[in-house]
């Protein structure tokens, strides 16, 4: 890309950084998007049900397409200050870049393609999702991979940072709310009565006590937790959110039974216990030697970065559950994700891009099913 489409690049990516998009509230940064779609002169742009918003570059020949995704959706509510500072080797924002950066490039990808005037052997479409992050559990590229199936060629998958590695696993996940109720009442008059804050804790210190797996790696982490209502009131309903992960599904689930049966455990006469499954990202894979992944290795290399090949869960998780080519890439490296003191750095940018707009131009020609 030249000097003056990077520096296009990054004030997108700030543009769009500053239009708040939480997860579940993405509607007025789709808009954004589409209307810089159809400033492009792009095919067929328009939102799907989901509230993705699609547009085809179109390719010399009619063959298979390639599908090419960001996701729009941010961790950070509504509120949260999207103040943007900007240094010379990097910038400071949150969701600059997951997903800010990713979003914006694919526009950077259109522009270095014309720039080259390299005419794709397919069309290439364009999908800026909504729901990856956090409880919207993939329903954004759920919709676009039922749209498109197994139709195209290759799901390719930007974040914004990440830059050197390729995630070809998807990591398996399962979300829960636990929820406990009792009776409440006053703190000195009720005294003994169960409280649902002190039944949730314990119940919580008993989860974070769990073995987890090294090899393959597991983990959990409890996100959220609330509940009560004053300082002098036995609470009566306290909740928390449990996140579990795992490389290998049987030892997820293997994992979620344990938390199940703790919850039972701790079941008793007066302290009732829900536990509710709220989010699963579905686990997959393609092998190391698919030629997809050695061409994102390839593409990586050729721009002077080692390749790593990685496990993650982003959006390619749910195509590559259903036994479809993909991969996720990063188009720079930076910091912070999901903090309010998120950074990107600048000097890899232009490998970066350089890397994706390779793959893209070359996935036909190495990559034919």
């Amino acid at each position: 890309m030249t000097k003056n489409s990077l520096t296009r690049l990054i004030d997108l990516a700030i543009a769009i950084q500053q239009i708040p998009a939480p997860t579940f509230h993405e509607a007025e940064r789709a808009r954004f998007v589409q209307a810089c779609f159809m400033e492009q002169g792009l095919a067929d742009v328009g939102l799907d049900s989901a509230g993705n918003v699609l547009a085809r570059l179109p390719g010399s020949t009619p063959t298979q397409a390639v599908v090419i995704s960001a996701h729009l959706d941010t961790v950070f509510p509504l509120g949260v200050d999207l103040h943007c500072e900007r240094e010379p080797e990097r910038i400071l924002a949150p969701g600059i870049g997951d997903n800010s950066l990713g979003v914006a490039g694919l526009f950077g990808l259109v522009w270095a393609l014309r720039e080259r005037h390299l005419d794709l052997a397919g069309d290439l479409w364009l999908v800026a999702n909504v729901c990856e992050e956090g409880l919207g559990d993939l329903r954004g590229i759920r919709a676009a991979v039922d749209r498109f199936g197994a139709s195209p060629l290759a799901y390719i998958i930007l974040e914004g940072m990440a830059l050197g590695q390729v995630y070809h696993r998807g990591l398996g996940v399962r979300r829960y709310r636990i929820t406990v109720n009792t009776s409440g009442g006053h703190s000195w008059i009720d005294y003994g009565q169960p409280s649902a804050v002190h039944e949730l804790t314990a119940l919580s210190t008993r989860i974070t006590a769990l073995k987890l797996s090294h090899d393959p790696r597991s983990t959990l982490n409890i996100g959220i937790i609330s509940g009560g209502s004053s300082v002098n009131t036995i609470a009566a309903e306290a909740m928390l959110e449990l996140d579990l992960r795992s490389e290998d599904i049987g030892e997820l689930e293997m994992l979620a039974g344990q938390v199940a049966e703790l919850v039972r455990q701790a079941g008793r006469q007066g302290v009732s216990i829900q536990m509710e499954l709220i989010g699963q990202r579905p686990a997959g894979e393609i092998p190391p030697d698919h030629p997809l992944v050695r061409l994102a290795q390839d593409c990586l290399r050729k721009v002077g970065i080692e390749p790593h090949l990685n496990i993650g869960s982003t959006d390619a998780n749910l195509p590559l559950s259903r036994g479809l080519p993909a991969v996720t890439i990063g188009l720079t490296t930076g910091g912070g994700a999901h903090s309010v003191h998120e950074y990107l750095n600048l000097a890899p940018l232009e490998k970066g891009m350089e890397q994706a707009v390779e793959l893209v131009s070359r996935v036909w020609e190495n990559t034919k099913k």
